[in-house]
């Protein structure tokens, strides 16, 4: 697992609003642009040098391109970072925290 590229993701892109509505725009885009230009960026690898050891999981990447809030809680520590999701009806929040629940205990 690429916890460390997997909270990198969350921390940059909700502190963003441009990048945030480029990933509720287009999840799939955004999310490969952002391994293949972000990623070594925020790793401090020169353009010449892009860094192929640490990339997202298959398991990540799906959640991310899915927006999948329960996977992404329990790969990412525990931690939420729910303002990247598209807005939801309360129920479905609710069914998210009982998936969660379930998840950590």
């Amino acid at each position: 697992m690429s916890k460390y590229l997997l909270d990198k993701f969350l921390y940059t892109v909700d502190r963003d609003p441009e990048l945030v509505e480029r990933y509720r725009e287009d999840p799939t885009g955004f999310v490969e642009w952002w391994e293949r230009e972000m990623a070594n960026t925020l790793l401090n690898c020169v353009g010449d040098e892009k860094s192929t050891w640490l990339s997202f999981t298959a398991d990540e990447r799906r959640a991310l391109r899915e927006q999948d809030h329960v996977t992404l809680f329990d790969l990412n520590s525990r931690k939420l970072h729910r303002p990247l999701s598209t807005p939801v009806a309360p129920s479905d929040w609710t069914a998210d925290l009982a998936r969660m629940h379930r998840v950590i205990w």
